[in-house]
């Protein structure tokens, strides 16, 4: 399912709903800017979402945008663990509503 050229479908979202679509990538782009957080580290937090929401686009998407901002391999692999470390925190934090 996965497959980048989808994205381009996204123009038929524009299509009928155009000044929402515009509404979200003017947001879009605005909270990824650089800012008081630099932009290289927005784009790592990104990632971080998008691998605990598990949405392969965002992921790649993003990976892009980190690499150009200047983010290294090593980056990626924290960021891998903190992703995997919040999604088993909740996993475990959600178990609790098991136990009496």
């Amino acid at each position: 399912m996965h497959d980048m050229a989808n994205l381009k479908k996204l123009a038929k979202l524009k299509e009928h709903k155009p000044e929402t679509t515009k509404g979200f990538w003017d947001y879009d782009n605005h909270a990824l800017a650089e800012g008081v957080i630099p932009k290289k580290y927005k784009e790592l937090m990104a990632i971080a979402v998008g691998l605990t929401t598990q949405c392969v686009y965002c992921i790649e998407a993003h990976k892009n945008a980190a690499i150009k901002a200047g983010a290294t391999e090593e980056e990626f692999a924290e960021t891998i663990h903190i992703a995997a470390a919040l999604r088993a925190g909740g996993a475990l934090t959600h178990g609790t509503h098991l136990f009496d």
